[in-house]
Order: structure tokens, then C-alpha cells, then sequence
């Protein structure tokens, strides 16, 4: 190592030598600033290379920014960088689970970042400056670029970074790369590539016995029984296995057959109870490990530390995941209803035989059917080819140049295109970009103005702005427009919440599509028949419609009953247990973290008028309720658990807002109302800044109806006031302290007509008269 690297960088690497992998890169690395595309196989030690990438940046005084493509591969990394800390570099981790402390980032000498976080601080205006110190971007498992999901983020955000060539350099890291030398023209790098792995890897494709001509669940029974003997002859062997499935289900069945070969009772067993699933397996050396189990971190400590010599899990621990398996087992060719990719095969396989775990040989198998297992020798022979998928989600990435203001006219945008890998690979026509550009000016996402010689000018508008900013997918955030403009307005507060957490649970995928244990569905479907709640609310005492016990479930009901828990069933939350009624709550996160998401955009347009008023002001709400459902809080608590959020500031709010929210409730304060300057306990900010924060509430703001129009007294400097008649709704820039402004007329046919109110917005506050008090505070 010593005659590789320069002195003293050896104390940040974990190894005295580099294996001939790390030493056919390193000089590479080293003896250039340009882009390097390096290929080896899995286990081969494709960290250190982009550690000393990192180093080399830092050594020239830039920072390094790391991209893995999920969460959990930051924990292994943020591990393996521990050691950097201790030497004196400052290492930031940046996933969805943690919130941005901006001043850390920019004092930081290496980001660990989800890419999705790191293209989120790209459209951040307030930390965009830090991007500029950036000197290198590593970037692991860069074969993703041809994945439905993370490819076009990870393509949009590399083709930005050949914009400002010689000022970021790429180094991608990957196992499986077919078409590397494609790829490595692409992003105009210095392709290294080895077929040197520590460990043989040895892989069959057998053809469990009857899984030919027989039914789906047949097949899958014999699946696991394949599974069951291979795991069996390692296992007398001394050796551990990993055993991939392709859904939760599959995964407890296969834990329980495992665990009932080795002697278990399995008989009568719950396999929707996770304690009951848990208690059974871990005696018999099975674990589980999938995002939403209870126990996969302690599952995954033991299997490293060899008490337990089988896991059996999901994709989650597929790629990055240094474990100690001697043999994989793929149980399944799909995933849900989707085909595993060959890369998603390659990288499990890559699990067996890890040198860092002990072992020397590894062995993998992949069952399938007969008819399918010539296709699969084949595919696998051939390997990955990565193909851009950016087209997919063009009108998204699109926007978020223009927010950005890199692309502000439409050959601006033309110049963008012809730097993606979809041109570079063939796909040369400008009509997919036209279309994008057509949709986002039909959506009211962009403003397009004739230029000169036809190269029109391109401006983000407000709402395309903040749509980029929430990182939401333009087509289903479009459509839920759509559908809320043509939405009726709601008499009363249940109505609303019902109409919104209805929308949500039908047209956002992740919720329509949501799966649950039979247990869970279960217990959803009684609280989504109680409207929410716990126990059958009383019509008699004004409570909400339960729902018909025979009404059929469609798709999104289960979401649905997810979202009305925290509506109308808060105290659920207000436990340290990991399970809500029984469910796991990591199987809740998904939809709450998505539902949060696009609530709180509708919520920020109230000032925009892009959204009816009802909109706005309930959205906002329920965003703010579901972000701090921990905390059990009610209707109305939206604004005050926003104005905590704001003194606590976003890295600190975990620990301080249920302190300041606790302290708040105890005084009696339900909305951010309180008299003078003075900060209460908790809060971090400025004084000049809290003060700011004060004159930014609409918590002075007198509104006074009557039976034509509003008197409006005190309103804050910069608010909006909304008026409405039905479905007809004005906005009016405040311009005094004090303005009487009169409602809209209505059209002769609209149904909503004569259905007056008003409503102040702020930046992020709001008040407004009617049904919609029970949102300015708690009572």
C-alpha cells in the first residue's frame, strides 16, 4: 500500500494491502482527476478504491460526496467511515431518516447520502452553494442507472454533472455491468475492470421436482422445499446460507418450513404474528430480515456473528451487506408480480462465499420452473445491461433543471437531452422532450414564452417549484390536482379528511398498492369500517358513518384505514411498542412518509391559490399530524406542532418539538398564540429570527364575516386573504393592516354556490372562518 498512496492515508483504510483488484484501480484513481468507471466482481473490495477517491478530493481540498441507492447501505458505509472520524474528517450521513443540518454539511469533508437525498439538496436553493465545493462523486452500484425506480434520478443527476466537466468527477462503482465500456464512454471515464474475486463462486440454476406443470402455489411448495435441502447440506457442513424470497410472506413460510425441518412446532402457527413467527424460528438458528420486521437488526447481528446459520429475507440485504454466507439460495424469479432483474440475481448471488466473513467458496442457486431455466443460463451468461429508463419520468427531471435554472429555453433543454445516456444511447429524437416541456406547461409547472428564433423561453413557475422541491413524481401529483378541482367542497371537517385520505390512497401507487399480513388486513378493515376509528362511533352523538360490513374492499382501502388511524384514532400512536394494534409500524411507514409528503405539498399551496382554501388549510394539518403521530395529536394541532418545528430548527427537531409541544399542551397552548417576544424553553433560534418567525403567524389576523364579504384586521405583512363562494374562490395580496373585501359571485350553476368563507395564509400559517376553525388550534 505504502508505494500506492501518498504518506499518512494509510491510517484511513481499514487493510495494510490492497488485494490486485484495489491495486490495478488505485493508480488509475490517482494518476488523473478524470471520471473512472470501475467494474469487479461482488466481494471483490470496491470500497477502498472509492475511499481513496474521497481522500484524494479531500487532499485537494474538496469534498466528497458518497451515493448508495437505499438506506441501509449507508449504515455499512457510515460503519466502515467510523474510522475516518476518529483521524480528524468530518463524515455527514444524509438519508430521508435524517434532517439536514445545513451548516454541518457545509463544514464537512465527505457526505454518505442516499441519491435521492443528495438530488433533493440539489434542488434546495439554500444548499446549493454547498455543492460547489464538491470535488468528488463516488458513486456505488452504478448499474442502477437502468433501475425503474432510482435509474432516472441517479441518470438526471450524473448527465447535470457532465454539464461542469473538470469540476466533479465521477468514480462508479459496480458488480454488474454488461455494457461497461457504453457506460464508461457515457460519462466519459477511464473504464478499470477485473474479473479477480477473493473467493469461486460456483452457481446452478436447479429445477425443484414438480414445479412443471402444476399450480402457482405447487410450485412455490416445492421451491421451499429445494431450499429447505440446501440449506440443510451447508448447514452440516458448518456453513450458514442466505435464502432470498420474493415477498414477506414467502420469507415467514420459508423461516417456519426451515425451522420445522430442524424440529420446531410449526403446526397451528400464526404466520401473520411476528412474535409468534420470531419466537419459533430464532431457537432453530432462523432469522427473518425484511424492511418492515420488528427484529431485522438483531437478526442480522446474530447471523454475522454466526448464532444462527440461516436467514431468510427479502432484497433488503442483497447488495453492500458484508454477511457470512457460504450459500445463496433465490427461492423466487419474481417479486410481487415483477421479474427479478439479472443485476438484483447477480448482486445476491455475490452474497455467498464473502472472505471478510471467514469463508473461501461460495455457492448460489437460483430455482426456477423448467421451462424458464434455459432463459435464465442465458441471461445470466450475458449479465446486466444497463439501459436508461430516464424517458419514463422525463417531465420530473426536466423541471428540476428549470428550477434550478439550468435549463431556462428550450434549446437550453435540447442541449440537456443530448446529455443523458438515452441519447447517447440512440434515442436521438426530440419528441420526447417537446412532450415533456407540453405537459409541464399544461400542468401550470412551467411558463413557456415565444423567443427568438423559435428557442422559446422556459421559467418554473410557483407551484412546478415546489412540486421539484417535494420531489414528487409530476403526473400523479398533476392528476391529484385534477381531481381536487373537481372535488366538491366538503361541509365539515370529517367529510374533508375523509375526501382527502381517499384521494391519496387511490391515485398514489405506493398506497394503492400496499400489502399487508392477513392479520393486518383485518384489523384495517374494522378501523376503515368505524371511519377511523377505534370502537363503532355513535350516530347519535354526531359521530362519523361507519362503513357497510359487506362493502367490498378495492384497492387503496388499506392505506386508507393507515391515514384515518391518525385522523381519528391518535392515541394508537402514543406508545414505545414497535407494533400499532398489532401491526408493525415499520409496515405503516412507507404510506405514512409518502401520504406526508403530497399532504404537505397541498398544504403549501394554500397561499398560492392552486388549491381551494378547504385544501389547503386541512391538508397542512393532517401533514403536520401525521409527521408527529408519536405524539398523539389531535385535529387543529397542525399549527402549533409548525411553529415548533420552526424554533427547534430541522436537525434538532426529533428530540426538541415533543418537548416544546409537551411543555405547550401542559399551559394549555393549542395554537402558536402566545403573547410577547420571549422564546419559550427549546427553542434554538436567533432572537432576530424568532421575532421573524412571530411576525410570520396569522395568529393576529381578525376575521370578521358577515353576509357579503369579510373584515380583515391586523393581518400579517405578506399573507394572502381567500375568499370563496363554493367552488369560486379570489385571492388578494394584503396591502393594509385592516381591508374589507367582499366574497366572489358565483356561476348561476354552481352546485357549490352560496357556500361563503375566508381564510388568511402566510408562508406557513393559516386561519379561517367556518368548518375550518377546527383547524386553527387545539380547544
Amino acid at each position: 500500500m505504502a508505494d500506492l498512496v501518498p504518506p499518512g492515508w494509510s491510517r484511513f483504510l481499514k487493510y495494510p494491502t490492497f488485494n490486485p483488484a484495489q491495486a490495478d484501480a488505485v493508480p488509475v484513481i490517482l494518476e488523473s482527476d478524470g471520471n473512472v468507471l470501475v467494474v469487479a466482481p461482488t466481494g471483490a473490495g470496491k470500497t477502498p478504491i472509492g475511499m481513496v477517491a474521497a481522500l484524494k478530493a479531500n487532499a485537494q481540498g474538496r469534498k466528497a460526496a458518497w451515493l448508495v441507492p437505499q438506506r441501509s447501505l449507508t449504515d455499512e458505509l457510515d460503519h466502515e467511515l467510523e474510522l475516518w472520524r476518529s483521524n480528524g474528517l468530518s463524515v455527514v450521513r444524509l438519508t430521508g431518516e435524517y434532517a439536514v443540518d445545513a451548516e454541518l454539511i457545509r463544514k464537512a469533508d465527505i457526505w454518505v447520502a442516499t441519491t435521492e437525498k443528495f438530488e433533493a439538496i440539489c434542488r434546495t436553493s439554500s444548499l446549493r452553494d454547498a455543492l460547489v465545493d464538491v470535488g468528488c462523486l463516488v458513486v456505488d452500484e452504478v448499474h442502477l442507472l437502468g433501475d425503474p425506480g432510482r435509474g432516472p434520478i441517479l441518470e438526471a443527476l450524473l448527465a447535470r454533472v457532465g454539464e461542469d466537466t473538470g469540476q466533479v468527477r465521477v468514480v462508479g462503482l459496480s458488480a454488474t455491468v454488461a455494457n461497461a465500456h457504453e457506460v464508461a464512454d457515457w460519462l466519459g471515464a477511464r473504464l478499470v475492470r477485473t474479473t479477480w474475486r477473493p473467493t469461486r463462486l460456483i452457481w446452478q440454476i436447479p429445477v425443484p421436482a414438480a414445479s412443471t406443470n402444476s399450480d402457482r402455489g405447487a410450485r412455490a411448495a416445492a421451491r421451499t422445499r429445494a431450499a429447505v435441502r440446501q440449506v440443510r447440506t451447508f448447514a452440516a457442513e458448518g456453513g450458514s446460507a442466505l435464502v432470498f424470497c420474493g415477498s414477506k410472506r414467502g420469507v415467514r413460510m420459508t423461516a417456519l418450513a426451515l425451522a420445522e425441518e430442524r424440529g420446531a412446532h410449526t403446526k397451528g402457527v400464526d404466520k401473520d404474528d411476528p412474535e409468534v413467527v420470531e419466537r419459533v424460528c430464532s431457537p432453530a438458528g432462523v432469522r427473518i430480515h425484511y424492511r418492515d420486521w420488528p427484529y431485522k437488526r438483531e437478526a442480522e447481528q446474530v447471523f454475522r456473528n454466526r448464532e444462527a446459520n440461516a436467514l431468510v429475507a427479502t432484497s433488503t440485504v442483497a447488495a453492500g451487506v458484508n454477511l457470512p454466507a457460504r450459500a445463496v439460495v433465490v427461492r423466487d424469479t419474481e417479486i410481487g408480480l415483477d421479474r427479478v432483474e439479472v443485476s438484483m440475481v447477480q448482486q445476491m448471488f455475490g452474497r455467498a462465499g464473502r472472505v471478510g466473513a471467514g469463508e473461501r467458496e461460495g455457492w448460489a442457486f437460483l430455482l426456477t420452473d423448467g421451462t424458464d431455466r434455459p432463459e435464465w443460463q442465458a441471461r445470466l451468461a450475458a449479465g446486466y445491461t444497463v439501459r436508461s429508463r430516464i424517458r419514463e419520468r422525463l417531465p420530473d427531471h426536466l423541471l428540476a433543471e428549470a428550477v434550478q435554472g439550468r435549463v431556462r429555453t428550450l434549446r437550453e433543454a435540447e442541449n440537456w437531452w443530448t446529455r443523458t445516456l438515452s441519447y447517447h444511447q440512440g434515442n436521438e429524437s426530440f419528441d420526447p422532450l417537446y412532450d415533456a416541456v407540453e405537459f409541464l406547461t399544461e400542468a401550470r409547472y412551467l411558463c413557456r414564452s415565444p423567443g427568438l428564433e423559435h428557442d422559446d423561453s422556459l421559467v418554473a413557475t410557483e407551484l412546478g417549484t415546489l412540486t421539484s422541491r417535494f420531489m414528487l413524481a409530476t403526473d400523479l401529483a398533476d392528476e391529484l390536482s385534477d381531481v381536487l378541482r373537481a372535488a366538491p367542497v366538503p361541509q365539515d371537517p370529517d367529510a374533508a379528511e375523509q375526501l382527502l385520505t381517499a384521494l391519496l390512497a387511490t391515485h398514489l401507487p405506493n398506497l394503492e398498492q400496499a400489502q399487508f399480513t392477513d392479520r393486518a388486513r383485518a384489523v384495517l378493515l374494522r378501523v376503515l369500517r368505524n371511519g377511523g376509528h377505534l370502537d363503532p362511533p355513535d350516530p347519535e352523538a354526531g359521530g362519523a358513518p361507519t362503513r357497510p360490513v359487506d362493502e367490498p374492499v378495492v384497492a387503496g382501502d388499506l392505506a386508507r384505514a393507515v391515514l384515518l388511524l391518525v385522523a381519528n384514532s391518535p392515541k394508537v400512536f402514543r406508545t414505545r411498542s414497535p407494533y400499532v394494534l398489532g401491526i408493525p409500524s415499520e409496515s405503516l411507514t412507507g404510506i405514512y412518509e409518502e401520504s406526508q409528503r403530497y399532504l404537505a405539498w397541498i398544504g403549501a399551496q394554500g397561499p398560492l391559490g392552486t388549491v381551494h382554501p378547504w385544501a389547503g388549510v386541512v391538508a397542512a394539518d393532517l401533514a403536520a399530524r401525521i409527521r408527529w403521530r408519536e405524539l398523539g395529536p389531535r385535529r387543529g394541532a397542525g399549527r402549533l406542532l409548525w411553529i415548533c418545528e420552526q424554533m427547534a430548527t430541522a436537525p434538532l427537531a426529533t428530540r426538541l418539538v415533543p418537548q416544546m409541544w409537551r411543555a405547550a399542551r401542559k399551559r394549555g397552548i393549542g395554537a402558536p398564540d402566545w403573547p410577547g417576544t420571549t422564546p419559550p424553553n427549546g427553542c434554538v433560534l436567533p432572537a432576530q429570527r424568532y421575532r421573524q418567525l412571530l411576525a410570520e403567524r396569522t395568529t393576529g389576523a381578525l376575521l370578521a364575516p358577515g353576509p357579503d364579504g369579510v373584515l380583515v384586521r391586523d393581518c400579517p405583512r405578506g399573507a394572502t386573504v381567500c375568499l370563496w363562494d363554493g367552488t369560486w374562490v379570489e385571492f388578494h395580496p394584503v396591502e393594509s393592516a385592516t381591508v374589507e373585501l367582499p366574497y366572489p359571485r358565483s356561476a348561476p350553476d354552481d352546485p357549490e354556490g352560496g357556500q361563503c368563507g375566508a381564510a388568511v395564509f402566510t408562508r406557513s400559517d393559516y386561519v379561517a372562518t367556518g368548518w375550518l376553525t377546527a383547524y386553527s388550534g387545539l380547544a
